[in-house]
């Protein structure tokens, strides 16, 4: 029998027997379209999230188990990646060696921190995270709007998988939707992008007809 494999976002991931974290975020090639990693973030540590290739990824039942012990997991690819910016100007266009040059003063009250002829805070450098995704591919995450033909009609919860060769075939819509409680699996052959949200070649009528779906159907 042919199964399907789905990745819900916020699921639990185990190594072994011992729980690791959570799925925060899933790539996507777009191309495939294929699930190609897992963003995978240990419980109370997302500065240490690790993108998990799928192959080193298993669904059970409402789980996902890994491949791999801790140490293999910390030395996968790093999720996230910090930078430091150099000190920019301020909100007037004044660079930091301009801060106390004539006629230029701070914002705020007269008297108050940073008030009228105050010293202004240190221009410092500032440091900026971004979320790693792989050259050519995409991430999908929980809460990130569908948008039907004509409006916006829920939110991601995650996707539905073959797993012999991680081609997605559904999109899984969060429950709670426009029209009530009911959980929607939304064919990938209808998905027209995956840019800034889900977009879809489906009407709110379209997408309302759909009969809902139990995840235990996608085993």
């Amino acid at each position: 029998m042919h199964t399907t494999a789905p990745y819900v976002i916020g699921s639990k991931v185990y190594c072994g027997d011992e729980e690791l974290g959570e799925l925060s975020r899933v790539v996507i090639d777009t191309v495939a379209p294929a699930l190609t990693h897992l963003v995978v973030e240990p419980r109370h540590r997302p500065e240490d999230a690790r993108l998990v290739p799928i192959e080193l990824a298993e669904q059970e039942a409402d789980v996902i188990r890994l491949r791999c012990d801790k140490v293999g997991f910390e030395g996968l690819e790093p999720a996230q990646t910090t930078e430091f910016l150099p000190a920019a100007s301020d909100e007037l266009g004044y660079a930091a060696d301009q801060s106390l040059w004539m006629p230029y003063f701070p914002l705020g009250p007269v008297g108050s921190p940073g008030g009228l002829y105050a010293a202004p805070a240190p221009n410092e450098p500032r440091t900026v995270t971004y979320e790693r995704v792989p050259s050519g591919e995409v991430q999908v995450r929980r809460g990130q709007p569908v948008h039907a033909t004509d409006g916006e009609i829920g939110r991601v919860q995650g996707l539905v998988i073959d797993p012999e060769d991680h081609q997605v075939t559904h999109v899984l819509l969060e429950e709670g939707h426009l029209w009530g409680k009911k959980q929607v699996a939304l064919p990938i052959r209808d998905v027209t992008d995956v840019h800034q949200g889900v977009h879809l070649d489906l009407s709110k009528d379209q997408i309302r007809d759909l009969p809902p779906v139990d995840l235990a159907e996608f085993k």
